[in-house]
């Protein structure tokens, strides 16, 4: 890892925790990409939500502007195109299903010391460790 490695995840780092506080401070609800993706995509109830279709613009435009800064890709993603829209699928079922998204248990809901952020965020976490060990190890990895 080089000096500059280390630039990418910090600065990541610091913008979703301040897009986070300042969407807190601002509309006093709390930043979870699921439900702001729902509320773009009108899921809600309520219509479409401009702040909701703003906030993804964001993260887009961040990741269009990152990108264009890299030479090359740091991760390749070795998963076929129909895997990953099923596993997105998945997941955004189960975000709905659990009532929030790791950014906002993980990010915002910890941060907050929130005890319901704190087991779901256990539990996200000791998903994904599971899964890739099934997929990796027993499955012998799924392309």
């Amino acid at each position: 890892m080089t000096d500059l490695n280390i630039l990418w995840p910090l600065s990541g780092g610091l913008l979703i925790g301040l897009s986070a506080g300042l969407y807190l401070l601002t509309t006093g609800r709390i930043a979870g990409i699921s439900g702001l993706a729902a509320s773009a995509a009108g899921l809600t109830g309520t219509g479409i939500s401009t702040l909701g279709l703003g906030f993804l613009g964001g993260i887009l435009a961040g990741t269009a502007l990152a990108s264009t800064f890299l030479r090359q890709a740091e991760i390749a993603l070795p998963a076929s195109a129909p895997l990953l829209i099923v596993a997105g699928l998945l997941v955004g079922f189960g975000t709905r299903l659990g009532s929030g998204c790791t950014s906002g248990h993980g990010v915002c809901g910890l941060a907050r010391l929130s005890k319901r952020s704190l087991v779901a965020t256990s539990v996200f976490m000791t998903v994904a460790a599971l899964t890739v060990f099934a997929v990796r190890h027993v499955l012998g990895g799924i392309v």
